[in-house]
């Protein structure tokens, strides 16, 4: 696979389980630029909520969220990509007040392959528990949102194929 070279920084975003974490480095590598794993941004904090399967208010995301924007305002014009829920079209709207340029990639799939997949995950520290909280508090993507999304069915590399494809149908970020 031959790489694409890219400007924008890129934040993955998703309900829990839609392969953030696999597809981001993957996105990352045809893109040519780094990865950030959106997760490494917690405070111990919250990964200490989350494991014990109570969701995170909005007040606990302020500082994660101000975190990954600060990375991605740093890669502005460099390119870059980043895991993030994002869930809320107002933590989109926080990531891009620190970072305006940034464009979404929103893993959507259905519920049931969605769960699936979280049960055979080893190491993570979200329970398949919280699932219906994340689709209870996803807002897709709006039409004036920069961003495009991408079905997760079939494996990592067709879903980053994907994404790449439709990456490139972008208008290119203003520097």
């Amino acid at each position: 696979m031959q790489q694409v070279r890219t400007p924008h920084v890129v934040v993955v975003m998703g309900v829990a389980g839609t392969g953030k974490t696999t597809i981001g480095p993957l996105l990352a590598a045809r893109l040519g630029v780094p990865y950030a794993e959106g997760d490494d941004f917690h405070p111990q904090a919250n990964i200490a909520k989350m494991s014990a399967g109570t969701p995170l208010t909005d007040e606990d995301r302020w500082p994660w969220l101000d975190a990954i924007g600060r990375w991605a305002h740093d890669r502005h014009g460099l390119g870059g990509v980043v895991s993030s829920s994002a869930l809320k079209r107002s933590y989109r709207d926080r990531l891009r007040a620190e970072a305006p340029g940034v464009v979404f990639v929103h893993l959507t799939g259905d519920r049931a392959l969605i769960e699936d997949r979280m049960s055979h995950r080893q190491g993570h520290f979200m329970p398949t528990a919280l699932l219906d909280s994340q689709f209870a508090t996803l807002q897709p993507l709006e039409a004036d949102e920069a961003g495009v999304s991408v079905d997760v069915s079939g494996d990592p590399g067709q879903i980053t194929e994907r994404a790449v494809a439709a990456l490139q149908g972008l208008a290119q970020p203003s520097l």
